[in-house]
């Protein structure tokens, strides 16, 4: 099958680029033929709230035959775009989305896919709303996405929402797959955590990835106290780049009295260094206050380090309870045990594309 993929891939950064990357080989191992779309310019400076969206890792994880045709703020690019995806004849067009920004790009290509190629459109939502949602977010959502001809989530709730939007939409549910492609990484713990400067003896809960409002990193912070007051000392490392305020995450440090047990990298962690961290932790932990599709966690997966997922609001379990079982050997009501499904395999995801068992 001949499949137009379009989405970031190096030298863009983050999960949607790695998970666009991941999608491009798995369906090229199972034969398809891909032309794997990518962009001139991503997000003008202005607006793109980290340091920069390019990925500074030494070891990047490389598309080779990638085409960077589309500018963001360019309409032409769009056009010339579809003409050349046109040209190639695809049996299904994949958009990724994940934010609104994209609505012109989108909605051009849509339309454009509807008058012209009328192809089966694939729109993998990997957030059908942004995660702080503006009043205009639902109508520009509900707009591009009526393109669409199926629809991928990684979750019930994002199932849930695009129907709200767009109640006949034929959706399937697809977990993210799991980020194996950094497991050779791993090293032992003792060692990770001399490199790190982190205690030996002492349990290590890890933090990853860009810090936001949504993944609840406060919410785990309010609970270091309790885990110490029972447990004894811990550390909590937070490895990713703040893309808010950092300062209001200091003061609750500061006024917790928890200074001695919290290390920050305030930083994109590249690919080079990523099984430095996930070596180094006993558990990764992931308050969220919303349940997207976590790279962060299925890079856990990949590495085979516990997990304790927690929906902020929706347990009665409480972050510090979780921990506090995980590290005593306990069982735990929210944790991720791993257990390996075709369901998180990318073998399954290409198959959804491509098959349309929706």
């Amino acid at each position: 099958m001949r499949v137009s993929l379009v989405g970031p891939v190096y030298p863009y950064r983050g999960g949607i680029a790695h998970y666009t990357t991941m999608l491009y080989r798995a369906l090229r191992e199972q034969g398809h033929d891909v032309l794997m779309v990518s962009f001139k310019r991503q997000y003008p400076r202005w607006l793109y709230p980290g340091r920069s969206d390019k990925d500074p890792s030494k070891k990047p994880l490389i598309v080779e035959d990638a085409k960077y045709w589309i500018d963001s703020l360019n309409p032409i690019t769009w056009l010339t775009t579809f003409w050349r995806i046109l040209r190639y004849r695809p049996d299904v067009l994949v958009l990724q989305w994940w934010t609104t920004f994209w609505s012109p790009v989108w909605f051009t290509l849509g339309i454009l896919n509807r008058l012209f190629l009328r192809r089966p459109l694939v729109f993998i939502c990997h957030n059908v709303l942004p995660h702080e949602v503006r009043r205009w977010d639902p109508l520009l959502a509900r707009m591009v996405l009526r393109c669409g001809t199926r629809f991928i989530v990684q979750s019930e709730d994002e199932q849930e929402r695009l129907l709200t939007l767009m109640p006949r939409a034929r959706v399937a549910i697809v977990p993210h797959p799991v980020y194996d492609m950094f497991s050779d990484q791993r090293i032992p713990k003792d060692e990770a955590r001399r490199r790190l400067g982190l205690p030996l003896s002492v349990p290590v809960l890890l933090f990853f990835g860009v810090v936001r409002e949504y993944k609840g990193l406060k919410d785990l912070l309010t609970e270091i106290p309790e885990v110490q007051a029972r447990l004894g000392k811990v550390v909590l490392l937070i490895a990713g780049e703040f893309w808010e305020d950092k300062r209001s995450y200091l003061e609750v440090v500061e006024r917790l009295g928890i200074s001695d047990s919290v290390v920050i990298e305030d930083r994109y962690i590249p690919n080079e260094e990523v099984g430095l961290y996930f070596s180094a932790a006993d558990v990764l932990v992931a308050p969220y206050r919303r349940v997207t599709g976590s790279g962060a966690i299925q890079m856990a997966r990949g590495f085979k380090l516990p997990v304790i997922k927690i929906q902020i609001g929706s347990t009665a379990e409480s972050i510090a309870n979780e921990i506090i079982r995980l590290l005593k050997g306990e069982r735990v009501l929210n944790a991720d045990h791993h257990v390996e499904t075709e369901q998180v395999s990318w073998g399954y995801l290409v198959s959804q594309i491509v098959g349309g068992n929706v």
